[in-house]
């Protein structure tokens, strides 16, 4: 059984893959381009060079979406753990209910000051902190990618329409060899027949006349196909790495709406661990603070985060998530990760405000 790696050891990994992945797109859609302006001058053998660079920047761009894959269900679990550590010291202890026997009040001012207390809100700014640097690996990789796709994509469009238009003048050869054999064919049949034997001579040069250029197209025509076949070889990398990059755009999109939903959860939990009426309680976890979640971040700050709107949003961000990356789905596809606690019970009662005795 593989010992689980710590989420910071994977978030290096992944930094370190997304640190040289840009130098090596570049070069693929580089030589996209290249073979677009150039396409004679590059050989079979180059193509053999630039095809294993092109399947080694395709093994780290698997590798390091799995490696963000990775991060973002580690903040999931991660947030699980915090849930169910804040649900396990909700209830009242023995000393606050005995408290409660003389004032309810002072029962839930204890309660509540043992609840704010305890290590979950440091925990959950550090979920926070994680969240907004897996955020913007992910952020940066995709604008790497979407640049690249854009790139390669345009110059891809470019070579397969050069070679419709090469493959265009092959069946344009090909229908004059056979007009050019049929009439070598037709005067050949005429020799002997018709005329003087310096007509016959005639409609001899004529016909080999006829066949030489026949014979000339044909040539022409083989060039041709072996050329189109060449090309043929390039395109069909230069369109793996197209739809490679188009995957891996939809995959940052996939695990940036899980990452976004699921930090609108910890702000949930947040929100009902701290008494966001104090004022400065909420400065803490502020959008400046952590600007590549800060559109979930904006929502918490104008305390337009309800918990039954995020559950749907959730399951399907968690569906979308399982089918990308099935080694990180969830087992009971019933739990849609990291479960909502119960805010909608609890936080009138921590945050209701007391007056003291």
């Amino acid at each position: 059984m593989r010992k689980p790696v710590s989420f910071d050891t994977t978030f290096d990994a992944a930094s370190a893959i997304a640190d040289e992945l840009p130098v090596k797109v570049k070069t693929c859609a580089d030589f996209v381009g290249e073979f677009a302006r150039h396409p004679a001058e590059i050989d079979d053998e180059r193509f053999l060079v630039e095809n294993e660079r092109f399947q080694g920047f395709a093994a780290d761009a698997r590798n390091l979406a799995e490696l963000l894959a990775e991060l973002v269900a580690t903040l999931d679990a991660m947030t699980v753990r915090v849930s169910s550590d804040l649900d396990s010291f909700r209830g009242l202890t023995a000393t606050e209910r005995f408290i409660g026997h003389f004032s309810r009040q002072r029962m839930w001012r204890r309660h509540s000051s043992r609840v704010r207390a305890a290590p979950v809100v440091e925990r959950l700014r550090d979920l926070m902190v994680k969240s907004d640097s897996v955020a913007g690996l992910i952020t940066q990789h995709r604008e790497v990618v979407l640049t690249a796709h854009k790139e390669a994509e345009r110059r891809l469009v470019d070579i397969v329409e050069r070679r419709r238009r090469l493959v265009d003048e092959i069946d344009i050869a090909r229908i004059r060899i056979k007009e050019l054999n049929a009439k070598a064919l037709t005067t050949q049949g005429r020799i002997g027949v018709y005329g003087s034997k310096a007509e016959w001579e005639r409609m001899e040069e004529e016909r080999k006349a006829l066949k030489a250029q026949a014979d000339e197209v044909s040539t022409r025509e083989h060039e041709l196909r072996d050329e189109s076949q060449r090309r043929e070889r390039f395109i069909g990398i230069f369109q793996l790495l197209v739809d490679g990059l188009n995957t891996e755009i939809g995959q940052c999109n996939t695990l940036m709406r899980k990452l976004m939903i699921d930090t609108e959860e910890r702000l949930l939990i947040y929100q009902a661990q701290v008494d966001t009426d104090i004022p400065g309680s909420k400065v803490q976890i502020s959008s400046e603070l952590f600007p590549n979640i800060a559109d979930a971040i904006v929502l918490f700050e104008r305390d337009m985060l309800l918990p039954q709107e995020i559950e749907h949003r959730k399951r399907t961000a968690d569906a979308q998530f399982g089918k990308r990356f099935p080694a990180y789905a969830h087992q009971n596809e019933d739990v849609p990760g990291a479960p909502l606690i119960d805010t909608m019970k609890i936080s009138s009662r921590l945050r209701f405000r007391m007056p003291r005795l």
